[in-house]
């Protein structure tokens, strides 16, 4: 069944620090209450944890563990809708992480939106293409379509002999699946991103339908503490984006936005942020509604933190309508302290001589 949302403190925290750089002891002080609400949140005391993390984002309004941790403490006091905009927000901010796709993949399953569930899976997967839990967490989301679209048939067609055998194959890979794990009842929860695989516990068996899908098993931390904040290095002036290089001449619409974007992609390997952010149009679309200064303040951290990047993409399409175009292509990423892989497409504007980038969106 689907598996347990991330729950605090292991691969999803682990993640983080790669991402980001743990240990930085600037922010030794909001560590504290971070540390203070994991400790509470293992405890079951949710709502002093959500409080101690409220705390700890007005000092790092943007530091992901911290809101990772907020959206599983509203996840476990039914706040779905809360917990849903949460990690959202984080997978806008930091789309090459897998586990926050999986939680709303949960979330949205525990309200019976299969749909959404799926889409949000399959870009945990075109992520990281080999976190295996969100690829049984889509099985089982195809399993419940499945399970809807039997008994859909079979309110068509009472004696549609096929469907009622298809249908009861699903009820009894579920009803198989409750019987060797013991099944308990309770709401769909949240797999806590572990070294370690966590243990699945089911819910309750429904006489008629398939169960919900649930969230991996995972154990509080004992025999050592929470792993350390993770925090970006205190907020500096970003550099004054150097503008993008004009085509060059010739070709047509199509083919410079691709070269545009190939550029763009080559100064994100070069780390070279000030060429970077040249490319992105004055108007550029910035992902979670922050401010600009701030957005940019980040990207120059991420680019220039990294002892080594490496960006190549592989372009799927490309479309070109008067003044605007859209590039859709495959983002390969690597540096010293990640890897990730995903769809990504980017809309350009024409300014000038020049394409510039007016929108990001990740998934295509």
């Amino acid at each position: 069944m689907l598996q347990r949302i991330s729950k605090q403190g292991r691969l999803a925290a682990a993640l983080f620090a790669v991402f980001l750089g743990a240990g930085s002891p600037a922010w030794a002080a909001p560590a504290d209450d971070l540390k203070e609400a994991q400790k509470l949140y293992g405890q079951g005391k949710f709502q002093p944890a959500l409080d101690k993390v409220d705390t700890f984002l007005k000092a790092q309004p943007r530091d992901p563990q911290g809101r990772f941790l907020k959206g599983l403490v509203l996840t476990e006091q039914k706040r779905v809708p809360e917990a849903i905009q949460v990690f959202t927000s984080l997978t806008e901010d930091f789309p090459e992480l897998p586990e926050p796709y999986n939680n709303l993949a949960v979330l949205y399953a525990s309200q019976g939106n299969y749909d959404k569930a799926k889409s949000a899976l399959e870009l945990a997967i075109h992520t990281h293409p080999s976190y295996a839990t969100a690829h049984e967490n889509l099985g089982d989301i195809y399993a419940q379509l499945a399970s809807r679209a039997y008994d859909r048939a079979l309110q068509l067609d009472k004696n549609n002999t096929t469907a009622q055998l298809k249908l009861a194959m699903v009820k009894d890979l579920f009803s198989s699946q409750r019987l060797a794990q013991g099944a308990r009842p309770e709401a769909p929860k949240t797999e806590a991103p572990k070294p370690e695989a966590a243990k699945p516990e089911p819910r309750k068996p429904e006489p008629a339908k398939p169960e919900a899908p649930k969230a991996e098993t995972a154990k509080p931390e004992t025999k050592s503490a929470p792993p350390a904040v993770t925090a970006a290095a205190p907020a500096k002036s970003a550099p004054a984006p150097a503008p993008a290089p004009a085509p060059a001449a010739g070709g047509d619409a199509k083919a410079q936005a691709i070269a545009t974007v190939e550029a763009w992609a080559k100064a994100w390997s070069s780390r070279d942020a000030k060429a970077y952010l040249g490319y992105y149009a004055p108007d550029f679309q910035v992902p979670g509604g922050e401010s600009r200064m701030a957005w940019e303040q980040q990207r120059v951290d991420r680019i220039t933190k990294p002892k080594s990047i490496e960006v190549s993409i592989k372009v799927i399409s490309a479309e070109v309508n008067g003044n605007e175009a859209s590039v859709t292509f495959r983002q390969s990423y690597r540096s010293d302290s990640l890897k990730s892989d995903n769809t990504k497409t980017i809309k350009l504007v024409k300014s000038g001589e020049r394409w510039l980038i007016k929108q990001e969106r990740v998934g295509g």
